[in-house]
């Protein structure tokens, strides 16, 4: 026999709860340590949180808070240490695992408490660790079926900060109410009966356990949505890369045809007027290399693309660039914010009957810590914005809003922002980025390298 406070769940239980989900959530996101070194990582965060828990087993009511704030952020630490995961997706992922471990200790002392008391179950070490561990194998065996069922294996969800601070405060209200009757007396949602603080204490953890799984399920959907949103704008993307590739296709033949033109033109024509002839294609071909030759392989090729196309529907298209002011950016963002903005453009402006009109301007230059990008062109029409944004002209809205929505998201992933503004027929897309300090004392060498990379 052993003499406990059946009252009292011991501090050592809760620890070995809080574990326990923490180190399921661990083996369900992986860990990229060996199994040695994983060991060694799950064996000191236990006796880290065993040690701590036990020290401070009955601490007062003023104490008892902060002495669980010390918990979560060992918690913490375990999931992000033996995972390497992002931040958010660690405080996420301990949120899950803090109200899980909860529910676990506080369903197992509930259950110890009523077969002891009610049936007459032996009060042993033996009865304790069965009851725990009967309990503790169908809450995780049951949790991974559910996780099971809606994780996809190969896909790594990116938790924002929204999305933490949605599961913190479900956290932290579930373990509030669920406490309050062992830090406070008196209350509307407490009690001052040992088994109708079990069972509020239980009821109220199973509750969070729920809603922070339907949380996750939500979110779960929500990227899916987002990936086939992707996806759709990806395949779309792609066709009109084979449109313009027919185009381009199009505009080469032409030049052929124009070339033997040329070439009977040269055989007839005078010495002078051959050499002069021939000095004004050099001047056409110098002036078409120069506007694809800013410093930044990736802009390079978008504005090759985009000029060919501009040519064979007779669009001007001029760039002033700084390519080396865009080291810093993404590959992907680089063509993904330009091809966007170009393809608006050009969309605007084929539509303009006068020739003349059909203008596009680019220019992308570093200002002391910033990186300015202006795209003008101009437009007729009347354009209907929605929170700063234009909607699209469009019948099928479903491809041509996301170009803008795509900008504006790369530049609030740098910290930056997008502005349109629109006067005497000119429309101006203008991005402002702040450069990373850490990019400042690179050297231009190491610049040209990962741009060829």
């Amino acid at each position: 026999m052993m003499h406990v406070d059946l009252s009292h769940t011991p501090g050592l239980l809760y620890a070995l709860a809080y574990w326990l989900s923490s180190t399921f959530y661990i083996q369900l996101y992986g860990s990229p340590f060996s199994k040695g070194k994983k060991f060694g990582i799950c064996a000191g965060f236990l006796a880290l949180i065993a040690g701590f828990m036990t020290l401070t087993d009955g601490v007062s009511a003023i104490g008892f808070f902060p002495c669980m704030g010390v918990t979560v952020a060992l918690i913490f630490f375990y999931i992000r240490i033996a995972t390497h995961m992002p931040w958010a997706n660690a405080g996420y992922y301990c949120a899950r695992a803090f109200i899980l471990g909860e529910f676990s200790a506080s369903l197992a002392w509930y259950l110890f408490y009523f077969f002891v008391t009610v049936p007459g179950l032996p009060l042993t070490v033996w009865t304790t660790i069965l009851v725990f561990a009967a309990v503790h194998a169908i809450i995780l065996y049951t949790m991974f079926l559910l996780e099971r069922k809606y994780r996809d294996g190969s896909k790594l969800i990116k938790i924002t900060a929204r999305e933490l601070f949605t599961a913190a405060v479900l956290a932290i209200a579930v373990f509030s109410v669920s406490n309050i009757s062992f830090a406070f007396t008196g209350t509307p949602f407490s009690s001052q009966f040992t088994a109708e603080i079990f069972i509020i204490r239980t009821t109220v953890d199973l509750g969070g356990v729920a809603m922070l799984f339907a949380y996750h399920v939500v979110i779960l959907e929500i990227s899916t949505e987002r990936e086939m949103e992707h996806l759709q704008a990806l395949l779309h993307m792609q066709y009109e890369s084979y449109r313009i590739s027919e185009e381009s296709i199009a505009l080469v033949n032409q030049k052929y045809h124009d070339l033997k033109h040329h070439i009977q033109l040269l055989r007839a024509a005078s010495a002078a007027e051959r050499t002069e002839y021939l000095d004004q294609m050099e001047q056409q071909i110098r002036t078409y290399e120069a506007q694809n030759k800013t410093g930044n392989r990736v802009l390079d090729t978008i504005l090759t693309a985009k000029t060919i196309q501009c040519q064979s529907q007779g669009i001007s298209l001029t760039c002033v660039a700084d390519g080396q002011a865009l080291d810093f950016m993404n590959p992907m963002d680089i063509s993904a914010l330009f091809g966007n903005a170009l393809d608006n453009a050009i969309e605007s402006v084929k539509k303009l009957p006068n020739p003349e009109q059909r203008l596009i301007h680019v220019s992308a230059m570093r200002q002391k810590d910033f990186l300015r990008i202006r795209v003008e062109n101009c437009y007729s029409g009347e354009l209907r914005f929605v929170d700063g944004m234009p909607t699209t002209t469009k019948r099928d809205a479903r491809y041509h809003g996301y170009g803008l929505k795509s900008i504006q998201s790369i530049a609030n992933s740098y910290g930056g922002s997008a502005t349109i503004d629109t006067k005497d027929g000119w429309f101006e897309l203008r991005l402002l980025l702040p450069v990373p300090k850490e990019k400042k004392g690179e050297t231009a060498e190491k610049r040209d390298e990962r741009t060829k990379a």
